[in-house]
């Protein structure tokens, strides 16, 4: 991998005599007390104040403080006014705005887009406390406050939304966000590389819309590229010849703004050009024109060393929300207060999910020792620690320490995914790191339990039986969640997902190691309703599986369009851009649109639902399988409809605060059922019936990310989605 300076290299800037905040102040009071005339950089927020490593803003925030900076927070600001904004004074560097740990238009819309009437991020759970596309008005309104303070945008909101892109919440291409905040520079993927040289070079003097050459940045500009530069041109259907040049000094112009909004076809090849382009070892610098000017990205930012990542960690974090909120509960920070991040980054590539294109490919894993430390800073200073840790993972449970085995060939490497069709040849899949890891973590004193949260990535885990064995042995609390996120092979391949088949060999050791273990514990499968390329008789085929292996769905999820997702690409424009993009040749993909199949493909999801039943019947008769409406044993759903049900229209009712955010949760009803007898046997006549009761699941996790990566548990698990 290429190399870059140490995020740690530079001189301190001068204000580090202030030594470090007990918290990053949010009132000028708190600034008063810590001596401060100003504030070098204001960071903007859509999240409440949490310092911990978990949440964007406290990472940077604490790593500009470590550099020397002077930095403030201003938290989920009322956005009606600028007043707010003024509540620290101007910045002496700039406004660094995101807006939060998710998109707000993810945070404040369910996928049938529907107003969700609470928020994770926010204490009490209380939603509205941010507005539609947070990063374009927070940008304004600092602008507002202070017009020639300088503005840099990033977090997953503005890094998902550099370039054009689909909106689904509008259903139009909206122009790059750098744009439409009218911000100096966006930073887009996680930005500790680029934060720590920005604002070293503005305290130089530097202005942000001046710098073109940090990594993981974009920015407007007009004219020729620079001296030295080549530029090439990638049409559609024409193909492109790519003379011998330097790749660090090659830009590729995607199709144009105005070309993307108007014609599919081209937005799926410029969407597959973009994603083409995201491996740092390789990646040449993009250029995409709107209108007289052209958005320029740099190459990825350079992936953490070990070392690096584990000093981000080791920051002095308070672990704890700022004290302004009380007693507030905050449900994000509920969720991930006793889990430890081990690394970050995933090479699964699924097509719905944005972590990869936030956080990129490479793994980049912390040390066992900054682990175990903080770890100990749980046990020891984390109010109403038990002795249990809720989880240790990452964007998946078990990417730690796996990576190409050459070196070489990772920095060369194109494909979009490194497990899919197939796990690749040159992927390292030994487990043994990550199960020391375990057993230390367990071994520490005052530590009960540890438990695995993130989702597991089963196709690498059948790879290495020994992790399966110590995972189910040591590390499940009766429940494990997985995600085969569909049974289909259409539907799987346009998410790059493995075959059930992977799911079978799993669920199969996980079986066998639990009996041996002498305990009683369930897979919970996650799906994905309404994703590109899903027909109804997909859902049908998933359904009478859920239903074969015991599960019930308690809450679904439908397919949720978020920008720069290929499966967005999909959804938008009907083409496969996993494959060449031509105009007159290549691959369609079936999209189910329309608010009605949306429906009818979570009521698929949710069979056993009686309200979901007249919906169901009426399309099983329209696709020809009425053999599966009946009251015996192999049917779906019955023919009856017991009294007071059903007039609902089903999935399409499910609204208000209770049903809020949405994310696929099955219960599973018992042991496997026996070859000789139907697990749920439908009864010839309403009455009630009767289920067994397991163990209640634990509280799934819905913590940084869950409604970007569409209700799976490979990603949303732990990851906070940096600035």
């Amino acid at each position: 991998m290429l190399a870059a300076s140490s995020l740690f290299s530079h001189r301190k800037y001068w204000a580090a005599r202030f030594g470090v905040a007990p918290f990053l102040p949010m009132t000028r009071t708190e600034m008063d007390a810590l001596g401060w005339d100003s504030c070098d950089i204001v960071l903007v927020t859509g999240d409440a104040y949490v310092d911990h490593p978990s949440f964007g803003m406290a990472i940077i925030g604490r790593l500009l403080e470590a550099q020397g900076f002077r930095v403030g927070i201003i938290a989920q600001p009322d956005w009606t006014t600028a007043e707010p904004f003024k509540t620290l004074g101007r910045p002496n560097l700039f406004f660094g705005v995101t807006a939060g740990n998710m998109d707000s238009m993810v945070n404040r819309y369910t996928a049938d887009r529907r107003l969700r009437h609470n928020d994770a991020y926010t204490p009490n759970d209380a939603g509205g406390k941010r507005p539609d596309r947070a990063v374009i008005v927070y940008s304004q309104r600092c602008r507002e406050a202070y017009p020639d303070a300088p503005i840099v945008i990033g977090g997953i909101e503005a890094s998902l939304r550099r370039v054009a892109h689909y909106d689904y919440w509008s259903d139009t291409v909206r122009r790059s966000i750098l744009l439409d905040a009218k911000a100096d520079l966006l930073l887009y993927g996680n930005a500790e590389r680029a934060i720590v040289e920005l604002a070293h070079r503005v305290a130089a003097g530097e202005h942000p819309r001046t710098l073109r050459d940090i990594r993981g940045t974009a920015f407007a500009r007009s004219g020729a590229p620079p001296e030295g530069w080549l530029e090439i041109d990638a049409p559609l259907d024409g193909g492109f010849h790519t003379p011998r040049h330097d790749r660090a000094k090659t830009v590729l112009r995607l199709p144009s703004y105005e070309q993307v909004k108007t014609d599919p076809v081209q937005y799926a090849h410029a969407s597959r050009l973009l994603h083409l382009e995201t491996n740092p070892g390789n990646a040449r610098a993009l250029i995409q024109r709107h209108g007289d000017r052209d958005i320029w990205l740099n190459p990825p930012p350079i992936p953490l060393t070990t070392p690096e990542l584990d000093a981000v960690f080791d920051l002095p974090y308070a672990r704890v929300p700022h004290p302004s909120y009380g007693a507030a509960r905050i449900p994000a920070y509920e969720m991930i207060r006793f889990s430890v991040n081990i690394m970050r980054g995933c090479f699964g590539g699924c097509t719905f999910c944005s972590i990869t294109e936030h956080e990129g490919r490479i793994i980049q894993s912390r040390s066992e020792a900054s682990v175990l430390r903080e770890i100990a800073d749980i046990r020891d200073k984390t109010p109403g620690f038990t002795g249990v840790i809720s989880d240790l993972g990452g964007p998946t449970a078990n990417m730690y320490r796996l990576a190409c085995k050459s070196r070489e060939i990772e920095q060369s490497c194109r494909r979009l995914s490194c497990v899919h069709p197939g796990i690749c040849p040159n992927l390292n899949t030994d487990h043994s790191s990550l199960i020391g890891l375990y057993r230390k973590a367990r071994e520490l004193p005052g530590v009960k339990k540890v438990l695995i949260a993130s989702g597991v990535r089963y196709d690498l885990a059948i790879r290495d039986p020994a992790y399966v064995r110590e995972l189910v042995t040591h590390h499940v609390g009766g429940y494990l969640k997985i995600a085969p996120e569909h049974t289909e092979a259409e539907p799987l391949a346009k998410m790059m997902k493995p075959g059930i088949g992977a799911y079978d060999q799993f669920k199969e050791l996980f079986e066998k190691y639990s009996r041996e273990a002498g305990k009683e514990q369930y897979l919970i499968p996650y799906f994905i309703a309404a994703h590109p390329g899903t027909t109804d008789e997909d859902m049908l085929n998933l359904a009478l599986w859920l239903k074969r292996n015991g599960f019930r769905a308690d809450q679904v999820q439908a397919f949720l369009p978020s920008p720069m997702a290929l499966a967005t690409a999909m959804y938008h424009t009907g083409r496969n851009p996993l494959k060449g993009i031509h105009r007159d040749r290549g691959e369609m993909v079936f999209v189910p649109k329309g608010l009605k199949q949306r429906r009818l493909h979570k009521a698929f999801l949710r069979y056993h639902d009686p309200e979901n039943w007249p919906l169901l019947r009426e399309a099983l008769k329209r696709m020809g399988r009425a053999d599966v409406i009946g009251n015996g044993k192999r049917h779906l759903i019955p023919l009856w409809q017991p009294a007071g049900t059903g007039a609902t229209s089903g999935e399409g009712a499910r609204t208000g605060r209770k049903h809020g955010a949405q994310t696929f949760l099955t219960r599973h009803t018992g042991p496997p059922p026996r070859p000789d007898r139907a697990k749920f046997p439908i009864p010839s006549a309403p009455k009630r019936e009767i289920r067994a009761n397991p163990p209640r699941p634990p509280t799934l996790d819905r913590r940084p990310g869950r409604a970007l990566t569409q209700g799976s548990p490979c990603g949303g698990g732990r990851r906070s989605l940096r600035s």
